[in-house]
């Protein structure tokens, strides 16, 4: 790559909780470009933010009722500062920026420093039941951007048909992940998410034979059977403990929350994680499965809580087909699904002419 074609990416992480942003940035240094990853959850947050964003929202309201509103946690100077040290051709926004920096100065320094302004959305279906803030996010964030890159082909269509935005599907992808060695795999079925009513429903079906982490559960224990109780450590795993349980499952199950499901979606970070990890993944179906994996041969889906059960007690007892699979996933990820082969996607959607905007890329 030359100095002529190589790009200055500045990556504006609004989901710096986990690693997604910092791999993405990672993957463009290793094509050659320039990236500077800028995890906005470690900003300094302006002076006293807390007690100023509460006393803005209650003025607000008093003139605009009920309509979100937010405070951006980080003064306009230090984005301002960035784009001078990096004089970006692009800006990437992970996630969201909202909440982190004013919308309309991200624009103005974008058009300033003739940058392209990027969002790759991989939390839009999350706000599915918060919905002045999702209005707030499709209203107010959303037309900023020069393109728009959606984890989900749903919520890329949506955005396009409904807002006449220039929304493209690019996909979650992983790392390799190495496993650790294990003596045994002594967990029959692992979950690993926070609590969700959805989930609980589902896990009850299989809850003699299920390990779960993750955060929020607790707030749900009226609704959960004391076996599956038993079953549940209420604490996130990340990184290596994440990979230690992973080495250890038989089946590594994967439940979308209730909005992504009620969008038709469900393809997120764990399934290429549990695939990236040469692990046997049984997923709830949608028809974006089905584009990125041939079910049933790289990996299992199922439709039903009885599905579920069903599934989960035929591969626990049939090891040689369950070990088959996954093996067959995880070839297909090598091929499709690394961060890598992601990246090389979105930069030759870069490469075309916008659809539903006159700024240049």
């Amino acid at each position: 790559m030359t100095p002529e074609t190589r790009q200055r990416f500045l990556v504006l992480d609004g989901i710096g909780g986990v690693p997604l942003g910092r791999e993405i940035a990672e993957c463009l240094r290793a094509e050659g470009h320039v990236a500077d990853h800028v995890d906005c959850l470690r900003q300094a947050p302006r002076f006293l933010h807390g007690m100023r964003s509460s006393c803005a929202k209650a003025i607000h309201r008093m003139g605009a009722g009920l309509a979100f509103h937010c405070l951006p946690r980080t003064r306009s100077r230090e984005l301002r500062a960035r784009f001078a040290a990096t004089l970006p051709t692009h800006v990437l926004v992970v996630g969201f920026i909202y909440k982190f920096f004013d919308l309309a100065e991200l624009r103005r320094l974008a058009s300033e420093y003739r940058a392209a302004l990027l969002l790759y959305d991989t939390d839009s279906c999350n706000l599915f039941s918060r919905r002045r803030e999702f209005v707030y996010f499709v209203e107010r964030e959303l037309p900023i951007y020069d393109r728009i890159f959606s984890f989900s082909r749903v919520t890329a269509e949506f955005f396009t048909r409904t807002r006449g935005l220039d929304a493209r599907t690019l996909p979650f992808a992983a790392n390799p992940i190495l496993l650790p060695e294990t003596p045994e795999k002594d967990i029959d079925v692992l979950f690993v998410g926070c609590g969700d009513l959805r989930r609980i429903f589902l896990l009850e079906a299989i809850r003699e034979r299920v390990t779960v982490f993750g955060n929020r559960w607790q707030r749900h224990r009226p609704l959960i059977s004391q076996t599956l109780w038993t079953q549940i450590t209420d604490q996130t795993v990340w990184g290596e403990e994440l990979h230690r349980l992973l080495a250890r499952a038989k089946i590594v199950l994967n439940i979308t929350r209730a909005d992504f499901y009620g969008a038709e979606t469900g393809v997120n970070l764990r399934v290429f994680e549990a695939v990236a990890a040469r692990c046997f993944l049984l997923t709830d179906h949608c028809d974006e499965i089905e584009e990125l994996f041939c079910v049933g041969q790289e990996i299992e889906t199922y439709r039903s809580r009885a599905e579920l059960a069903d599934k989960a007690r035929f591969y626990l007892e049939n090891d040689a087909k369950r070990e088959d699979i996954a093996k067959r996933g995880h070839e297909r990820f090598q091929k499709n699904h690394i961060w890598h082969t992601r990246i090389r996607q979105m930069l030759a959607h870069l490469e075309q002419a916008p659809t539903n905007s006159d700024r240049k890329l």
